[in-house]
């Protein structure tokens, strides 16, 4: 079972910025595809950003061109870089990795948002 930690969560003014991180304990090399979902308070789970062992990366409309998705190999982790930040965004931000058949999510991070 691949251990995932994220970090890097907080509370930030409307405009700012974070970058949250995603530890892995296994070498990243070997996953097929790592994500960052979110899941706001009422809402369903849902994919905010991810990319594949070839760097081919995903984002949905919502966060295109203000989320940023990277990964360091030699670090085991991956980052997602948060620009912009609106109130919507506010949520708990999960870590998931896939390793052939096995899906692991990481224990969350809060984001807060204040308008």
């Amino acid at each position: 079972q691949v251990q995932l930690v994220e970090s890097g969560g907080g509370l930030v003014q409307a405009g700012g910025s974070l970058r949250l991180s995603c530890a892995a304990s296994d070498s990243i090399f070997r996953f097929s595809a790592m994500a960052w979902h979110r899941q706001a308070p009422g809402k369903q789970r849902e994919l905010v950003a991810s990319v594949t062992s070839g760097d081919s990366t995903n984002y949905p409309d919502s966060v295109k061109g203000r989320f940023t998705i990277s990964r360091d190999n030699l670090k085991n982790t991956v980052y997602l870089q948060m620009n912009s930040l609106k109130p919507e965004d506010t949520a708990v931000y999960y870590c998931y990795a896939r390793l052939g058949s096995y899906d692991s999510w990481g224990q969350g991070t809060q984001v807060t948002v204040s308008s």
